[in-house]
Parts: C-alpha cells; structure tokens; sequence
C-alpha cells in the first residue's frame, strides 16, 4: 500500500508540473501558459514589438478545434499583419473578447491582459516541446544577432 501511495502522489506531482502556470515558447513567438488542463495562449514581448501597434485580431469562433502548429488567427499592425498558431492540440474555450475593442492590449500586457486564447491541452506531452523561458530567450538572442 504505500509504494502505491508513492506512485500516485509522483503521478500527481509529474501532472501537476504541467498544471503550474509556467509560460513555454514557441519558435514563432507564441506563448502558453496551463493550469488545470486549459492553456492561455498569446504572443510573446519580442513578438509584440516587432509587430508594432496591434490594430486588429483576428480570432477562431469558441469550439474549434485546433492541431499543434494550425494556424487559428491573425494580428494586423500599422506595419505589418501576422498569423498566429498553435502550440498544442485542443480546443478553443474562451476568446479574448476585449480585444475586439482594444487590440493594443496586445501590445500593453501581451502576458497579462492581451491573451488571445484559452483552450484544453488535450495533448499535455506537447508542453515538452516548446521552449522555456530560459531557452526562448536564448533563441532571441540567437536571432537578433
């Protein structure tokens, strides 16, 4: 009884690990950050500034259902408009509706309050390869060089 006891609380520790609201990369600057198997989704600071002032988004409806890398939406800026996919597999549970009236939140507290998404991580192994904060930033640094 208590090996079973020490195998389901490191099963609910390696689970739980996925369920703290850590931010993971991806290589084309989105952001997610999971906590109770849903994912908020965003792009990140470098993402934001490149982009410049955010004017538009364009966001799926509620109830799509997403592949990692699927293309879900786009941003329009003053100088640009880019698309936005993916991290993960699941499906779309909230929009940001705020942004409808202020797409500069995007660019005022793109981890905060200019999220995009929330959906369900039906996938949480594909948390592992995205990139941390550590790593992201280090990728930043190799492309802005």
């Amino acid at each position: 009884l208590r090996n079973e006891a020490r195998f389901l609380e490191s099963r609910a520790l390696a689970f739980r690990r996925w369920q703290h609201p850590t931010r993971r990369f991806t290589d084309k600057h989105e952001w997610i950050s999971v906590e109770n198997g849903v994912g908020t989704i965003g792009i990140s600071n470098f993402a934001q500034e490149a982009l410049g002032d955010v004017v538009y988004c364009s966001l799926p409806e509620i109830g799509t259902k997403l592949n990692k890398q699927d293309e879900f939406g786009a941003l329009e800026s003053v100088k640009a408009a880019s698309e936005v996919y993916s991290p993960v597999t699941g499906e779309v549970t909230e929009i940001n509706t705020a942004l409808a009236d202020n797409p500069g939140l995007v660019n005022k507290s793109c981890y905060q309050d200019g999220w995009l998404i929330k959906m369900t991580v039906d996938n949480p192994s594909e948390l592992e390869d995205l990139l941390s904060e550590d790593a992201y930033e280090k990728y930043i640094k190799s492309i802005e060089e």
